[in-house]
Parts: structure tokens; C-alpha cells; sequence
């Protein structure tokens, strides 16, 4: 899904759309403008961390840029280096943690502030901790803009005003986190078994769950795909 929203491949049957536009009827320029993504594996170039977040916007000005870092949480992180911005993470971003290295990710994409935001999987390889981190980053990113996030893991979609849920490729359940609770389907199912063994594992009292139930009422994108 995220390779076809960024017209990566086309679809060999139907169309994708964007606000009534079929995606083939748009310039490759023009569709990168509208499209910005978050993915799972990022890529960083070997040059410096200024360089990898100004590739979301090329003539970006330096303020800009560390606005952009700052929203995306990096502000501790670039404290912490001798040459901040300046810092160069080596081939792959290999110097830098994974967490630190979707930041990066987050970062450009605030510079680039596209309509359309795609988050592909973005927190899968990360801890607890890291993810959580993470998603407060991405809330803040995901504000005023329609985005779409392809999850596993429920607790990224729980605010989600529309969640869709796939099975062997299509749709069988759609709707709010309630309503989907409610149905006591697939999703209903795949909740129970996440939540038992985070909350199972939970070392400070304080439940995922019950996290998740706070940011439902702050975070809310416009719509957001499981």
C-alpha cells in the first residue's frame, strides 16, 4: 500500500486516488510534493545529519531545519554530539541507533510538510520505549495533514478516526477502535492478544492501554490505515 500511494508501482486493476485524482494523471514531481513517507528500513546518505534532513526540502533555510528537529524530538540527541547538525552518520546512518535514525526519518519529513503522510511500519523494529517515543514525535508531525499508517502493532492506530483491517489482502473489518472492540472480530481478537502481553509485561504500573486512552484524546489524524 505504501509503494502504491507513492506510485512506486501502479495497480494492475482499479486506481488510487488522492482527493479525486487518479495517481497516474499526476507528474512524478508533483506526486512527491503531495506525498511525504516515514518507512521502516530509513535511509540516510553518508553526509551530515543537516544534509539527510534537508534532502525533505532542498531549499529549506537553516531555521527551518531546526524546527523540524526539534518537533521531531532530536534536540537532545544533536546536544549530545561534538558537531550537532554537523555530525556525519556514516554510510546508512550506521553511527546512529535505530530509534535515532526514524527521528532523522520524522524530521525530514516535517521539512518536506506534505499533504498526504504515509508511515509504513515505521515503529516495528523498535522497543517499548522507542516507540513510544516515536509515536509522540509522529503525533505532532501527523496534526492538520491526511495520514496513513500500516501497523501491526495496534497501540500506533488506536486514535485512528478510521482503522482498516486486512486479512490475506482485503479489507474484512473497518471503523473506530470502539466500534472494532465492539464487533468482537479479527481486530477485537488481535487487541486482546497484544494488550495481555504488554500489560503483562509492564514493569510500572501504568498500562499501554491505559497510555493509548490518553493519546486518543489528544492525537486524532484524519484517517490512519491497519
Amino acid at each position: 500500500m505504501a509503494y502504491l500511494l507513492q506510485r512506486f508501482y501502479d495497480p494492475q486493476q482499479g486506481s488510487v486516488r488522492i482527493d479525486g485524482h487518479d495517481l497516474r494523471d499526476l507528474s512524478f514531481s508533483g506526486l512527491a510534493s503531495t506525498v511525504g513517507a516515514v518507512m521502516q528500513e530509513t535511509f540516510l546518505f553518508h553526509t551530515t545529519l543537516r544534509e539527510n534532513i534537508r534532502y525533505g526540502r532542498l531549499d529549506a533555510s537553516d531555521e527551518e531545519l531546526l524546527a523540524a528537529a526539534r518537533i521531531a524530538g532530536l534536540t537532545d540527541m544533536l546536544e549530545g554530539l561534538p558537531d550537532g547538525l554537523d555530525t556525519v552518520v556514516g554510510e546508512r546512518g550506521y553511527r546512529l541507533s535505530g530509534g535515532q535514525k526514524q527521528r532523522v526519518a520524522i524530521a525530514r519529513a516535517i521539512l518536506k510538510d506534505p499533504p498526504v503522510l504515509v508511515f509504513d511500519e515505521a515503529t516495528a523494529s523498535l522497543d517499548t520505549r522507542l516507540e513510544r517515543e516515536i509515536r509522540e514525535a509522529t503525533a505532532q508531525l501527523a496534526r492538520g495533514r491526511t495520514t496513513v499508517v500500516i501497523a501491526h502493532r495496534l497501540s500506533t492506530v488506536l486514535a485512528a478516526d478510521v482503522i482498516y483491517v486486512f486479512e490475506h489482502g482485503r479489507v474484512v473489518e473497518q471503523g473506530r477502535h470502539d466500534e472494532l472492540l465492539a464487533r468482537d472480530g479479527l481486530y477485537a481478537a488481535l487487541y486482546r492478544e497484544q494488550f495481555a502481553e504488554t500489560n503483562g509485561n509492564s514493569t510500572d504500573g501504568n498500562s499501554e492501554e491505559h497510555g493509548a486512552d490518553e493519546r486518543i484524546r489528544t492525537f486524532r489524524p484524519r484517517l490512519v490505515t491497519e
